[in-house]
C-alpha cells in the first residue's frame, strides 16, 4: 500500500519533533560535563558516522557525483549559515539553567521568516499576520522573563543566544526549502556535521582541550548526536519534501511541551507557571502567523497553496 504524501511529511515533521524535543534534553546533560568545543568534537563527529552508515548501504552516497557547482555552492551557504546557527543554539543550551525556555524561544523562528521576506522583499503582511507576531513575542517576553528583575534581571540565561540563532534558523529553513528538490536530506544533514565538526576539532586543537570524556558524558552525546544531527535533520528535511514548511512549523513548534517533559524526568527541572503559558503563547502566535500566511496565499494566487507559505523566492 502506497502511503499517500501528506501523511509521509506529517509523519517526518512529527518525529523531527520528538527528535529536536530529545536534543535539548541530552545537549542539556552532555555540555554539564563537557566545554563546547568538546562537545562539538564528539556530537558532531558521531554524527558524520551515523551519516556515513546510513549513506553507505543505502546508495545515498551516489548523489555526490551528480552535484554541480551550483549545489556545492548552496552546500557552502547552508554550512556557514548553519555553523553559526548551531553554535549560538548550543551555547544558549549550555547557558540556560533550563532548555525547555529555550526550547519554546526557538517558535520566533517563523516570525523572522516573514519578517525577511517583508525586509528584503518588499512583502506585506496583513494585519493578522501582525496580531501574529505581537503574539509570539509577548509570549517569548514571559517565557524568557526571570521573575525577579530586581535580583536577576529580566531575561533568563541564554535568551540572547538562542533569539540570534533563530535569525540563522530561519535563513536556513528558507534556503532548504528553496533547494531541497535537488538535494538529498541526509546529504543536507551531514553537510550541517562536516562543518561544526571541523570547527569544533580546530577549536580543540587551538584551544588545547583534552579529548578524553566520562562515561555517561559519551553515553549522553552517542544518544543525543543520533537524535539529533541525524535523526532530527534528516526528518526535517524529509518532511519539507512532502508537505510545505509551514504545516511542518506548526507541529514542531509544540516541540516545548516535550522538552518540558523531558527535563522534568531527566533533570527535575520545570519552568515557573508563567514560564509554561508565555510557551503556549508562542505556540498560538506561530498558528495565527502561519493561518494568515497560508490565508494571503490562497487569496492572491490561484496557485499559492501549492507553494510553501515559508519559501522566499
Amino acid at each position: 500500500m502506497t502511503i499517500p504524501d501528506k501523511i509521509k511529511g506529517y509523519a517526518f515533521a512529527f518525529l523531527a519533533t520528538v527528535s529536536m524535543a530529545n536534543v535539548y534534553v541530552f545537549s542539556k546533560a552532555a555540555l554539564n560535563e563537557l566545554n563546547l568545543y568538546q562537545f562539538g568534537f564528539y556530537w558532531f563527529g558521531m554524527a558524520i558516522i551515523y551519516n556515513v552508515l546510513y549513506a553507505v548501504p543505502s546508495g545515498k552516497w551516489k548523489v555526490i557525483k551528480r552535484l554541480g557547482r551550483k549545489e556545492y555552492r548552496i552546500l557552502l551557504v547552508l554550512g556557514l549559515v548553519e555553523l553559526f546557527g548551531t553554535i549560538l543554539f548550543f551555547l544558549s543550551i549550555e547557558t540556560a539553567d533550563d532548555p525547555a525556555i529555550m526550547s519554546f524561544l526557538q517558535n520566533l523562528v517563523p516570525l523572522f521568516v516573514i519578517l525577511m521576506g517583508v525586509s528584503f522583499l518588499g512583502e506585506r503582511f496583513t494585519v493578522l499576520q501582525f496580531s501574529g507576531m505581537l503574539i509570539t513575542l509577548l509570549g517569548a517576553a514571559v517565557t524568557s522573563f526571570t521573575g525577579n528583575i530586581s535580583e536577576k534581571g529580566f531575561f533568563v540565561p541564554g535568551t540572547g543566544y538562542m533569539v540570534a540563532s533563530t535569525i540563522f534558523l530561519a535563513t536556513t529553513m528558507i534556503i532548504s526549502k528553496k533547494y531541497i528538490k535537488n538535494l538529498d536530506p541526509g546529504l543536507l544533514a551531514t553537510n550541517r556535521s562536516v562543518y561544526l565538526f571541523i570547527t569544533a576539532l580546530v577549536l580543540m586543537l587551538i584551544k588545547g582541550e583534552s579529548f578524553s570524556l566520562s562515561g555517561t558524558a559519551l553515553v549522553s552525546v552517542g544518544i543525543g548526536s543520533l537524535i539529533g544531527p541525524f535523526l532530527t535533520a534528516f526528518s526535517m528535511y524529509s518532511a519539507l519534501r512532502f508537505i510545505e514548511a509551514s504545516k511542518s512549523t506548526v507541529i514542531q513548534s509544540s516541540k516545548g511541551i516535550f522538552v518540558t517533559i523531558g527535563a522534568w524526568m531527566y533533570f527535575r527541572t520545570i519552568p515557573e507557571s508563567f514560564q509554561v503559558i508565555g510557551g503556549i503563547i508562542t505556540i498560538i502566535g506561530v498558528i495565527i502567523l502561519i493561518t494568515a500566511r497560508d490565508y494571503q496565499g490562497i487569496k492572491t494566487s490561484p496557485s499559492a497553496g501549492a507553494e510553501p507559505p515559508f519559501t522566499v523566492a
